[in-house]
């Protein structure tokens, strides 16, 4: 056994450990819930981006980027373009011609500016409009129809139960074998009802309870459980792993 191989296998023994530990597990819950009252998630740029990511969520990502070394990233919700960019890094620097599509119902014009000013913009194309319209499917797809290579997908944009269900239905379509869709926010599941009184989503109608319903009918996927490693992030049960 080589000395790489003995350390990974270590590793997988002490998160393992990690995951069985219930102290660890109410620990991590109540910090990320009383995180989530400071707006923690919006404290973070990626190349002088808002990212509006957890950090160990932005180190989840690009473990599974440098692995798959993605021709396209798909991600639905582009906020203030952080997220874009990051990705956009990455496909940098595994070189070749790679892009990563930001869709978003309502990209706004500064954000827009600040996005298309970026250094990464050259790995970027927007598409604006909603992410279950058919006609947005259809953009989308006339972007990536022709790859050669691997295609990941993110979604994180509306997060009630009906618009991210139909999100899987339609891009899971697009994730190659051995790819991932990621389905961030299904932590929604998880949070003090309160929380989120101001949101059209939340327990029992959120990412998570679509992730459910969706693996109940697609034997394409698999969930990977990274919570158990990264403990915290948005995303627990939300890495699929296609098949």
């Amino acid at each position: 056994m080589s000395d790489h191989e003995e350390f990974e296998q270590q590793n997988l023994k002490s998160i393992q450990a990690m995951a069985s530990d219930s102290h660890m597990a109410e620990l991590t819950r109540d910090w990320f819930n009383y995180s989530f009252k400071h707006r923690y998630s919006y404290h973070f740029k990626w190349m002088g981006m808002p990212i509006i990511q957890y950090p160990q969520d932005i180190i989840a990502m690009q473990e599974l980027i440098w692995e798959i070394k993605p021709e396209y990233i798909i991600e639905t919700g582009v906020a203030r373009g952080g997220s874009l960019v990051f990705y956009a890094s990455m496909l940098k620097l595994l070189g070749g011609d790679r892009k990563v599509i930001g869709i978003d119902i309502d990209i706004r014009q500064h954000n827009r500016e600040r996005i298309e000013d970026h250094p990464m913009y050259d790995f970027i194309d927007l598409v604006e409009g909603s992410s279950i319209d058919q006609s947005t499917f259809e953009k989308v797809n006339s972007i990536v129809k022709n790859s050669a290579g691997p295609v990941m997908v993110a979604l994180d944009s509306n997060h009630t139960h009906e618009h991210v269900l139909r999100e899987l239905e339609l891009y899971s379509n697009f994730v190659t074998p051995g790819s991932f869709l990621v389905v961030f926010d299904t932590h929604c599941e998880f949070l003090p009802e309160d929380l989120l009184s101001d949101r059209p989503w939340g327990v029992n109608d959120n990412p998570y309870t679509a992730v459910k319903e969706f693996l109940a009918q697609d034997e394409r996927f698999e969930r990977v459980p990274f919570e158990d490693k990264f403990q915290i992030t948005a995303a627990p049960h939300g890495f699929l792993k296609r098949l």
